[in-house]
C-alpha cells in the first residue's frame, strides 16, 4: 500500500527535525497522490533537487511506493525555480519540501540509474 503524499511529507519533516536538522513544506500539493520534490539547501549557495523517480526503477510495495532520483546536484537557485516553474505548468499538485543540509546529505530512497528489474545485457 503507497503512503499518501501528506503522510509521507509530514514524517519526512519531523524525521529531519528529529535529526536536529530543518526541513519546511514551501508548497502543500494533492493530499493523496502529489508528487514529491525535495530541495536540499547546501548552506553554500548551492542546491540539489531530488524529484519522483520513474515508476521503472523501482518495486513500488519498496519504502511505501516512494522512491527519488537527483534531478540537479549542486545548482543555483535560479536554475532550480527554473527546472520548479516547469513543474508546475505541467502538475500544479505538487509538493515542495526543503531540507538545509551543509553537505547535501539527505536519507531518501534515491534509484540508481538502471531501473532493478532491467534485464542483464547477455553480451557485456
Amino acid at each position: 500500500m503507497r503512503l499518501t503524499s501528506d503522510f509521507f511529507v509530514s514524517a519526512l519533516v519531523r524525521r529531519v527535525f528529529g535529526e536536529g536538522g530543518f526541513a519546511a513544506v514551501s508548497k502543500k500539493g494533492a493530499h493523496e497522490a502529489g508528487a514529491i520534490f525535495i530541495l536540499v539547501d547546501r548552506l553554500d549557495r548551492t542546491f540539489d533537487l531530488y524529484g519522483p523517480a520513474p515508476q521503472a526503477f523501482f518495486d513500488v510495495m519498496q519504502q511505501g511506493g516512494r522512491q527519488f532520483e537527483k534531478i540537479l546536484s549542486c545548482s543555483e537557485k535560479e536554475a532550480v525555480m527554473t527546472r520548479l516553474a516547469s513543474e508546475d505548468r505541467m502538475d500544479p499538485d505538487y509538493w515542495l519540501v526543503e531540507i538545509e543540509a551543509r553537505d547535501g546529505a539527505v536519507d531518501l530512497p534515491v534509484v540508481t540509474d538502471e531501473p532493478k528489474d532491467k534485464p542483464a545485457d547477455p553480451f557485456l
